[in-house]
């Protein structure tokens, strides 16, 4: 069975929206000082409760996981130990059994485990990029369809078919 992980931020709920939109909204410039400062210190408990699923994505995961096509998992990113407690929690309101790995924003994701064979669907290129670099299939999840060079989704359950 192939090990299918699939980024949370962008791809299940609409969260880069709603931090991009908060972080416009205090005037900051634009630059990663600023950025990092900003994610680290964020109520993640607030940004969950304003954020959206994206293309009714549990129900999307719900319909991966009864396929048993994949071993499935969450992989994210995370930049303060609250947001992985918080992210953990939201999914634990939709999956009991479902693997979710947090990973330091520090850490690439192919540091964490083994990308050769298995499957990442990520909306940030650099994480495909590097994915795909380490022998991994990246999918690139994004709502205006643009690969940039990937396979490109804009819904989670249509990997159900891509991979028969």
């Amino acid at each position: 069975m192939t090990n299918l992980y699939i980024d949370f931020d962008g791809v299940i709920v609409n969260s880069i929206d709603v931090t991009y939109e908060m972080f416009d909204k205090l005037g900051l410039e634009r630059n990663e000082e600023n950025y990092s400062k900003f994610y680290r210190e964020l109520d993640w408990n607030d940004v969950l409760s304003k954020c959206e699923a994206i293309h009714d994505s549990w129900k999307c995961l719900d319909k991966i996981i009864k396929s048993k096509k994949f071993n499935v998992a969450i992989l994210t990113h995370v930049n303060s130990l609250e947001e992985a407690v918080v992210k953990v929690h939201e999914i634990r309101k939709h999956f009991r059994d479902i693997t979710i790995i947090p990973v330091p924003k520090a850490i690439s994701k192919t540091s964490m485990l083994k990308a050769e064979g298995a499957v990442l669907v990520d909306d940030f290129v650099h994480n495909l990029d590097e994915w795909h670099q380490a022998g991994g299939y990246s999918i690139r999840f994004d709502l205006d369809m643009d690969g940039k060079g990937y396979p490109v989704i804009d819904r989670l359950d249509v990997l159900i078919d891509m991979f028969d």
